[in-house]
């Protein structure tokens, strides 16, 4: 402590060449990751930190949420899992460096991108463009921001763990829809940003005309042909998408370790210098957070670190083997007098970095999508090189690494209910109170349909609309159809106090709501409840969606046409549970449940919708890494809720009894919900012969049984293996000895450990493994 403490007082000079980031005279390739202070919680950070750093990163990344920090015009919050001064400690007292993007716009598919409702309302205000309006508050929040920074020295220049910041995000995907006012906007931006003296680099993504001294970077799954518009600037990944983000009714998006890894070597293969994944621990839209519309409240990314804190094997082993190997040759890369691209046909190429004392660092690769080759580089060595994957050769004759060739463990997570979870629970339940609205009182009147994010500020999804209709002939409306043309995502209607149905867009973009309605002689009353599902986060003008039956047309459709509005039936359930015992992360499982929102001793946990039911097709038990990624490529979990399982934080919870509310807005039965943990139940390596075998438990959890074991050519893939042509007969013994009763074990796979004789194997050898814990 007393060293990171003295080495805390002094300035650490962070600076660049084409090659390098050169952070006090060292030049450093940086492996970063994203993690999100306000998706985790307080006492989540050092855990996920400390593993961040065991998966070899030098640096974690996150945003600056301006709508978190300033809910309310000019009064701030920075406390409990907004405390990014914290997080910035916790992460320079691990070691590593940090990335601070302030944006202030995050989009991070974050409620309205982060950008505080109230901005919406001022008047002549325009979002992200040059407006006077909106240059002033961003500027001040910026500014805000900066001093909290400064005065906790978290820049590198004062001794802390900054090492870049961050000034817009990803405006030049947008920027020609604002034409001379965006370009005059980002120039004016790195004005502002560099007038803030903070003594480290700025960067811009996504923006091919960062003005000088601004450093240009790129996003997407793969960058690795993307060039900086200074040739004396490094060559930056700030988003490198190791999966995406899921919406309500789709499936679970999976990007795999191989094609994973595989964008990362190739973007270093071609001079890459600084990688992030996005991200790096996804974590969880507590509250309203989550944007969209329809993004779930898992955003669990499919990141190295899942929701849960948990890793996410084999993806984070995978990558961990990944950066060591980048890491020998960072000497070489960071200091090469030649770089040299040889085209060895059928998309294989080898790169050659050279430096002045002679040392060679080797990255030989096949773009090729389904042939796998061999090469032979005469006294460098001959190797297989399967179909999309890179190979990293140490002094150019030597294989470390291979991104096809996964080594890391395999794991398999279950949910388990402990003996004090909350199985059998009872409920109370009571009806939300609406009795002003359906009898069509409210506080404001308007001779029109209001906007509803203008009104509500965003303080709640929910927004009513009432108004009523005389009608003096019942022949007309005894079979009417009541049809609204809605901006809003679900729609609830009421008439005369009782409820008449919910429906809701599929896509999250405007609806017509129809239903059949039956009126009586004299006043009838008519409710509408419109409910938004997360503002949109994305786009140009995206702040100018309009939510709500906004402008929409609300009509009774009978002999003639007369327009009218709507409403909907909300329930509050209610229990009482104790915490499962042990350590492991808990969940609560919403399953037979509609859709609303859910606390936990006041906390919350997020939007629920469980009802909706994702398609049956487009899912496979096999995924094939090879060509380039797609959102909709290697999914999982057709044919069931987009998300069932919600993270509850221990430290939500009470030693004793806790509550769980439920605000249910479509009906659903809450008798089979309840609440597990998460560990790992089954883990698997599939080795190559000469690499390492790693197998971990957790929590103190032991190897309890090693289900199979073979060393020859083993087929199939966890959960499925079975013995292939030839193994080691003592393949099962030899796994046993090194890892039953232990929490973790590993060894360096080679046939003499099993006792093969010269000659049997070959290149392709290899240990598969599944054990459980």
């Amino acid at each position: 402590m007393s060293i990171i403490m003295l080495h805390s007082c002094f300035a650490i000079e962070v600076s660049y060449d084409s090659k390098a980031l050169i952070i006090n005279g060292e030049r450093r390739l940086i492996f970063s990751g994203a993690i999100h202070y306000p998706r985790s919680t307080v006492e989540m950070w050092p855990d996920l930190i400390q593993k961040a750093k065991d998966g070899g990163l030098d640096a974690i990344e996150t945003y600056i949420f301006w709508d978190r920090h300033e809910p309310v015009q000019r009064e701030y919050n920075f406390s409990g899992n907004l405390d990014f001064v914290k997080f910035f400690k916790l992460i320079q007292e691990a070691g590593l460096y940090a990335i601070m993007r302030i944006g202030p716009y995050a989009c991070a598919e974050w409620n309205y991108g982060g950008i505080p409702v109230w901005l919406h309302n001022i008047p002549g205000i325009e979002l992200r463009t040059d407006n006077m309006v909106y240059k002033n508050e961003m500027q001040i929040f910026t500014t805000k921001i900066v001093n909290v920074a400064k005065e906790a020295n978290l820049f590198a220049s004062q001794g802390g763990p900054i090492l870049l910041a961050q000034i817009e995000n990803e405006y030049g995907d947008i920027m020609w829809n604002y034409k001379d006012a965006g370009k005059t906007y980002v120039k004016w931006c790195a004005q502002m940003a560099l007038a803030q003296n903070i003594g480290v680099p700025w960067i811009m993504c996504q923006q091919p005309d960062a003005p000088q001294p601004i450093i240009n970077t790129c996003n997407g799954y793969y960058c690795h042909n993307f060039k900086p518009n200074n040739p004396k600037s490094p060559k930056m990944f700030t988003e490198n998408w190791i999966g995406w983000f899921q919406k309500w009714g789709e499936k679970v998006p999976h990007r795999s370790a191989e094609d994973s890894a595989f964008s990362v070597a190739r973007f270093f293969q071609n001079g890459g210098v600084l990688n992030n994944y996005y991200m790096y621990h996804g974590g969880t839209n507590f509250g309203r957070t989550a944007g969209g519309p329809y993004i779930t409240t898992s955003y669990d990314y499919d990141a190295p670190i899942d929701e849960y804190g948990n890793l996410n094997q084999p993806k984070w082993g995978h990558l961990k083997q990944l950066h060591a190997a980048i890491k020998l040759g960072e000497n070489v890369l960071t200091n090469y007098t030649s770089i040299n691209d040889k085209d060895l046909g059928n998309g294989i190429t080898l790169t050659t970095y050279s430096n002045s004392n002679g040392a060679r660092f080797c990255f030989l690769s096949n773009n090729d999508t389904s042939k796998d080759a061999n090469v032979d580089l005469q006294n460098d060595g001959k190797y297989f090189i399967p179909a999309w994957s890179v190979t990293i050769l140490n002094g150019c004759n030597k294989e470390i690494f291979n991104t096809a060739k996964v080594n890391s463990q395999t794991s398999i997570m279950v949910k388990r209910s402990g003996d004090n979870s909350s199985n059998g629970l009872t409920w109370k339940w009571k009806m939300e109170p609406k009795k002003d609205t359906l009898n069509g009182k409210g506080n404001i009147k308007a001779h029109e349909l209001l906007e509803q994010k203008e009104l509500t500020l965003d303080a709640s999804d929910y927004l009513w609309y009432m108004t009523s209709v005389d009608i003096n002939d019942t022949s007309i409306w005894s079979n009417a159809t009541l049809s609204v043309n809605t901006m809003g995502h679900t729609l609830h209607g009421y008439v005369n106090r009782k409820y008449i149905g919910y429906q809701f867009s599929q896509w999250g973009n405007k609806f017509t709501y129809e239903t059949k309605v039956s009126l009586k002689n004299g006043t009838n009353i008519i409710t509408l409840l419109s409910a938004t599902v997360g503002l949109a986060n994305y786009g140009a003008w995206f702040d100018e969606i309009k939510t709500g039956i906004s402008g929409g047309t609300v009509q009774l459709i009978g002999k003639n046409n007369v327009t009218m509005d709507l409403s909907t039936n909300l329930w509050s359930y209610k229990s009482e549970f104790k915490a499962p015992v042990g350590t492991n992360p808990i969940v609560v499982d919403f399953q037979g449940l509609g859709k609303g929102h859910a606390w936990v001793n006041g906390h919350s946990i997020g939007r629920y919708w469980p009802s909706w039911i994702t398609t049956t097709n487009g899912c496979s038990d096999t995924c094939d890494y090879r060509g380039k990624y797609v959102k909709e490529k290697c999914n999982t979990n057709c044919g069931g809720p987009s998300q069932r399982w919600y993270h509850v934080p221990r430290s939500f919870l009470n030693d004793n009894m806790n509550t769980l509310v439920l605000f249910e807005e479509i009906g659903g039965n809450p008798q089979s919900v309840q609440f597990q943990t998460v560990t790992i139940g089954t883990i698997c390596a599939n080795v190559y012969e000469g690499s390492q075998l790693e197998l971990s438990c957790q929590n103190g959890q032991v190897i309890s049984q090693i289900q199979f074991a073979s060393f020859g050519n083993p087929q199939g893939q966890c959960g499925s293996f079975k013995k292939g042509s030839w193994e080691a007969t003592d393949s099962q013994s030899v796994v046993e000895a090194a890892c039953i009763g232990k929490t973790n074990c590993g060894f360096i796979v080679t046939k003499e450990m099993f006792s093969v004789p010269f000659g049997v194997t070959n290149s392709t050898a290899r240990l598969a493994v599944q054990v459980t814990c």
